[in-house]
Parts: structure tokens; C-alpha cells; sequence
């Protein structure tokens, strides 16, 4: 068994379902689990029409009605799977009827709102599959399984998901028939429908796999895979065959849009192997997301980057000795919602950086009465991922590289994980670090 992730690019009109059939039918032998998000801009188009509802009372669900209309027309699915989306579509007007008349968008509507993407996504692509005469089935994701809290908008699932999930899937499988299920969503024990925040497609893909013990998870998105360094600033960036799990986290925290952390997180638990892989270039190997590497090629995997960054730098020669200062710092922190991403401490001094999005006055007044408080906007992080082996000659080389190019590095933090190194330059800096970074280590 397998699980196959696709995004909305993935499924975004008939032309991308085609092609997702084109990608499934050579591995049918393996008995493959889909897993759906919605088509395209659908999520971004409901939320619009849920905006205008507000605003204005106006109720218009026609950039949905017209996309799915027309993709089950290019796909000659006749009047059958109108029959299916034709009653979701009724409920979604009637839902922006409310929505319009009530003027209020609770956590809990929302979720509603946008669970209609994925469940017309999964009836259309069910549909097309049939009528290549391959037995699909769509499911709602609670139909499968998923039983979540009730954190509207972004949703945990519950322990006990994951021997549903085997229940319900397994003899669908073990029967002939391919499911095609529902992503991002779920259900509380009220019947409420959820959404599993940032990451919930892939972390539905990788929760089924994981559950079932499936031979890999495979996530097909729109780029080639993991990538040496952002395309858009390296254009020699190219993909890296294998990483580890840790690898893969630290990448994407530090700004690599390919999977999110916690999607991650099912499968760490088992080792069930994640493949990244391109729809639009199927002939790409894409990258590996394995528990432990079978080789490396050099110390480095990936080099990204991640810029508006604030840094903060904490000085106070008054705790010197005295237990209780870092306490003291990060209480501070926790009392005004603000999370830290890198932190770099000596006995009198701390240097950490932060989302440029929070508002610090408040905070650097509370901090202010402990110690001296810098704070210097316009940062960017530059992380280096790779060999923890070889952390020495990584660093040693790559603070070569900044001093060839005259750049100050103001601060450095290895991660507890041991596989990232991360240091901070200004904004205006970054493109020409992380270039020249790759051309060091890759080219």
C-alpha cells in the first residue's frame, strides 16, 4: 500500500487531472490511497466569496460553480457527478446566505467554508477515475477516520484517529477499490467540521500512510523536490536526492516552502519513508525523505534563507553569576506571545531573532528593567543544512565565503537537531550569500 498526496496545482483544472491519472494508473499494483486538497484557487475563491458576503450581503459562488461545472464537462462525466456536486454546491449557498445575513465568519463557519473545496475535488477526480474503469471511491475525510479537537482553523487529531483510519481505509483496499480522500479536514466529536491548519493536506497524506502502515508516502506537489537553495535565487539549484527527516524539518522551518514540519512528524514516528515528487515533471526522481541517509554526496544537503528578520541582542553585566536570568528573559516573551526562532547566549547576553511581524515596545520596556535591549531590523537567516560530522569545516568555510564578499556575520546558532547551521546578515545581503554559499559547496 501507498499513500499519493496531491496539492491544488496538482488538481487544478481537467488538464492536472488527466495527469494525476496518468501518475496513479502505473502504480495500482501497489494499491494507492489519494488524498486530495481542492482544485487550484478554490480555498482562496471561498474565502473571497465569504468576504463579500460580509461586506456587502451580495452571495455569489460563481468562480466555483463555473471551475467545477466545467472541469466535469471537459472530463465527459456526465450527469452522474453533477448529481454529487450539485447538492454541495447548493449547501455551500445556502451556508454564504447565512453567513451574509447573520454578518459574522465564526473559526468554526469557516472551517466549513472551506471544506467544500476538497470535497468537490475528491468527487470530481473519483468520477474521472471511474471512467477510465478504475474502481474509485471518494471519502470525506471523517468517513476515513479523522477525529480532531475542536481548535477551529487549526485542528489537532485526536489519538484515536489513527485506528479509525486503518478500519475504515484498509478493507476499501484490501477490497479493489482506490479511495480518494479528502485533505486538510476532519471532524470534532460534535460533528463540526475542522481544518488542520498549516501543513493539513500533507499531514492528512502522511497520518493515513503512517496508520497503515503503508510501504512510502509520496507528496506531489508542483516543484522538482527538496532543492539545493530557492530557484528564485540560485538559478543552478538543483534537487537533493535523499534527506533526512531532521534535514527536511530544519529546511523547511528556515524558509523551504516544500513540507511542513509537522507533516512530517506521523511518519518520523514509524520511518515510513516521504517522496517528494513534481506532477508537471513526473520524470523527475524527486527527493527522498528517509530516517537515515544510505549515502552522502558532500557536507552540505541545502542552503535557504529567510529574510525580514528582526534581531534582538540582550545584555546585562547586573546577572553575571546570578541564576534565573534566562528565565527571566523568556517569561518576558511568553507574557507578550512573542516566539523565538534562533537564540545564541553567553553569561551576561543573549542574541535571538524573531518574526519582524510582533510589536516590541512593550516588551522592550519589560526587558529593559533587567538589562541593555538592541533591536536591529532589516535581518534575514542564512541556514546551512548538512553533515553534523562536519559541522568545523562547514563553518570554517563558509565564514570564508562571507569574508570573501565582505559580509558581517552578527550572530550564530548550530540547532539542537545538530544537522543546520544558522547565522544572520542584513536583508539586503542575502541573495549574494546564499549564491555564492551554493556555488562553494554545489558548483
Amino acid at each position: 500500500m501507498i499513500v499519493m498526496k496531491f496539492g491544488g496545482s496538482s488538481v487544478a483544472d481537467a488538464e492536472r487531472i488527466r495527469q494525476v491519472s496518468e501518475i496513479v494508473k502505473p502504480q495500482l499494483t501497489r494499491k494507492p490511497i489519494l488524498v486530495l486538497s481542492a482544485m487550484g484557487d478554490t480555498t482562496d475563491h471561498l474565502l473571497e466569496a465569504a468576504g463579500e458576503a460580509l461586506k456587502t450581503g451580495a452571495v455569489s459562488i460563481r468562480k466555483i460553480e463555473e471551475l467545477h461545472r466545467r472541469t466535469a464537462r471537459e472530463l465527459s462525466l456526465g450527469q452522474a457527478v453533477l448529481d454529487e456536486i450539485e447538492p454541495l454546491l447548493g449547501e455551500l449557498q445556502s451556508l454564504l446566505t447565512g453567513i451574509s445575513l447573520i454578518k459574522e465568519l465564526t473559526g468554526r463557519t469557516k472551517d466549513y467554508l472551506v471544506s467544500f473545496g476538497e470535497r468537490l475535488s475528491t468527487r470530481i477526480a473519483a468520477a474521472y477515475l471511474r471512467s477510465l474503469k478504475i474502481e474509485a471511491r471518494a471519502v470525506d475525510a471523517w468517513d476515513a477516520g479523522f477525529l480532531s479537537d475542536s481548535n477551529f482553523t487549526a485542528a489537532e487529531l485526536l489519538p484515536e484517529s489513527g485506528n479509525l483510519i486503518v478500519q475504515n481505509l484498509r478493507p476499501l483496499v484490501e477490497s479493489g477499490l482506490t479511495p480518494v480522500v479528502t485533505g486538510f479536514i476532519a471532524r470534532d466529536a460534535n460533528g463540526n467540521i475542522t481544518t488542520l491548519g498549516r501543513g493539513g493536506s500533507d499531514l492528512s497524506a502522511t497520518v493515513i500512510a503512517a496508520a497503515c502502515g503503508a510501504e512510502e508516502a509520496q507528496v506531489w506537489k508542483d516543484v522538482d523536490g527538496i532543492l539545493t537553495a530557492d530557484p528564485r535565487l540560485v538559478k543552478n539549484a538543483r534537487p537533493v536526492e535523499q534527506v533526512t527527516y531532521e534535514e527536511a524539518a530544519e529546511l523547511a522551518y528556515f524558509g523551504a516552502q516544500v513540507l511542513h514540519p509537522r507533516a512530517m512528524q506521523p511518519c518520523i514516528k514509524t520511518g515510513t519513508p516521504v517522496l517528494v515528487k513534481n506532477s508537471y515533471n513526473i520524470n523527475a526522481p524527486g527527493t527522498r525523505i528517509v530516517a537515515k541517509l544510505d549515502k552522502r554526496s558532500g557536507p552540505v544537503q541545502a542552503i535557504t534563507s529567510r529574510k525580514n528578520v528582526t534581531l534582538v541582542d540582550i545584555v546585562s553585566t547586573r546577572m553575571l553569576g546570578q541564576a534565573g536570568f534566562l528565565e527571566k528573559v523568556f517569561s518576558s516573551f511568553a507574557q507578550y506571545g512573542v516566539s523565538v526562532d534562533m537564540v545564541a547566549t553567553s553569561e551576561v547576553s543573549i542574541s535571538l531573532t524573531l518574526d519582524a511581524a510582533h510589536d516590541l515596545e512593550a516588551l522592550k520596556k519589560d526587558l529593559s528593567r533587567i538589562a541593555g535591549v538592541d533591536i536591529k531590523a532589516g535581518k534575514a537567516i542564512v541556514t546551512i543544512v548538512g553533515d553534523v560530522g562536519r559541522s568545523s569545516e562547514i563553518l570554517r568555510r563558509a565564514f570564508g565565503v562571507c569574508a570573501d564578499l565582505d559580509v558581517q556575520v552578527e550572530m550564530v546558532s548550530q540547532g539542537a537537531s545538530k544537522v543546520n547551521i544558522s547565522f544572520i546578515v542584513d536583508d539586503t545581503q542575502t541573495e549574494k550569500v546564499v549564491a555564492a554559499l551554493h556555488r562553494h559547496y554545489f558548483e
